[in-house]
């Protein structure tokens, strides 16, 4: 099997595929202090409970943004699986031509997704990816990354909210029934929610604007839900994108 892992401000993800088939999936913290000792131990532990054996994994591949966590993974595979992870960066094939200004620049995570997005939509997409930032980024109808927005995440404009202002209290991210709200929980739900919402579809629809051919729009990451179900410019939810990308990345790359 080969085991596919997405490390990211938030959270860690992992996947486990067979052939094409993912089969299991996993996500823990992005606990940036954790050592190499402390990923094989869960690493091994996450596979005994999915009764899944170290020596049942003949590859991984990683992607990571947190380059504290990156060394002590590579450790933590090796030690497991006896062999070192595929790691994404600099040099890798991806067969997609990336139009950035410094491409080098452009994090790992969000060159997979535009990959496996690509790969689904058979022509031009905007991936958005919720996480610890939301980032958009777009791919054209060739198969080029053109380039994208970076903005604070869901959960980085609440603590920021809730740490800022003395007399309002931590609330659920949690989609409001409705707009206005008739206590203070509601009515910060709906800022927080609704009011990104409004961020994403505002933000997509000035993308299209820019952009000279038809596209689709594929929503990711670990806080996708509830924002980007209540999107009216989201076309699908595909929470297994980023896996899936390193799955495709793995493939084109293991000769």
């Amino acid at each position: 099997m080969l085991l596919t892992i997405d490390i990211s401000n938030t959270h860690t993800v992992l996947g486990l595929y067979r052939g094409t088939e993912l089969v299991h999936d996993f996500r823990i913290e992005s606990s940036k202090g954790r050592t190499a000792d402390e990923m094989l131990v869960l690493l091994v532990s996450m596979f005994e409970l999915r009764g899944v054996a170290p020596a049942d994994v003949t590859a991984s591949v990683l992607a990571s943004v947190v380059p504290q966590l990156t060394d002590p993974m590579i450790a933590a595979c090796e030690h497991a699986f006896g062999r070192a992870p595929m790691v994404v960066g600099p040099g890798t094939k991806t067969g997609m031509p990336i139009l950035y200004e410094t491409p080098r620049e452009v994090g790992a995570d969000r060159i997979v997704n535009a990959l496996a997005a690509f790969e689904r939509a058979k022509g031009g997409v905007i991936v958005v990816d919720f996480a610890t930032a939301t980032t958009f980024d777009c791919i054209s109808p060739k198969g080029e990354y053109l380039g994208g927005v970076i903005v604070p995440g869901i959960r980085i404009g609440a603590e920021a909210l809730f740490t800022r202002a003395a007399l309002l209290s931590r609330v659920p991210i949690a989609l409001p029934t409705k707009v206005i709200g008739t206590s203070t929980e509601q009515a910060m739900q709906s800022g927080i929610v609704l009011g990104y919402v409004g961020l994403v579809d505002g933000m997509v629809r000035r993308i299209k604007e820019e952009l000279v051919f038809p596209c689709r729009v594929y929503a990711t990451g670990s806080l996708a839900s509830p924002v980007a179900e209540a999107c009216a410019r989201i076309d699908e939810v595909l929470p297994d994108l980023t896996l899936e990308g390193l799955r495709l990345l793995y493939e084109r790359n293991k000769s």
